[in-house]
């Protein structure tokens, strides 16, 4: 597993020292994660985007998922991962964290509200709908109104007792994530 990226991200401390140049704007046009470069997934009916929805770019995500022991359950805490324009870990586009909300290196950002979520494998983390609660600034989150998580590996709770409440799990995963707009 590629951990340059989170190993960065956990080193930086504040999602405001992620690299804002125009290197990351760059690598979005050249990998072609930016508009019309993708096709929407194949999903279940519950997980699709409303009528009207036009697909602006999508991403991979190689991270983990954080799940901390209550004492009788694994509670789930938040994402932490890196954003890329493809599957082989190339073209870091940003980072995902706790909200759940994805931001780019050039600073824009959209939070997200779980709409609906369906367990298409049992030993990976279900694929959602999320609804943009609020989106920010220019560039690649600007103006997203659905994301969906979708062909999830890994990320569910540990599936054994925690040795003491307060413990951490850190569980790896990815997903793709497709990000729409309005027409």
């Amino acid at each position: 597993m590629n951990t340059l990226g989170l190993k960065k991200l956990r080193s930086l401390g504040s999602v405001a020292a992620v690299s804002r140049s125009a290197t990351v704007t760059a690598a979005l046009l050249a990998l072609g994660a930016v508009a019309g470069a993708d096709r929407t997934p194949e999903v279940p009916a519950s997980l699709q985007v409303p009528h009207g929805s036009k697909l602006a770019f999508h991403a991979y995500a190689l991270g983990v998922q954080i799940y901390q022991w209550n004492g009788a359950n694994w509670v789930f805490v938040a994402p932490e991962a890196v954003l890329f324009a493809d599957a082989g870990d190339h073209g870091e586009l940003g980072i995902h964290y706790a909200g759940p909300t994805w931001e780019s290196g050039s600073g824009s950002k959209v939070v997200g509200a779980r709409v609906a979520g369906v367990t298409v494998d049992p030993n990976a983390i279900p694929w959602l709908l999320l609804r943009a609660v609020s989106s920010e600034g220019p560039g690649i989150f600007h103006r997203v109104s659905y994301i969906q998580r979708v062909n999830t590996t890994g990320g569910n709770a540990p599936s054994g007792p925690g040795s003491s409440a307060g413990q951490e799990a850190r569980v790896p995963y990815t997903a793709e994530y497709y990000f729409y707009r309005a027409k």
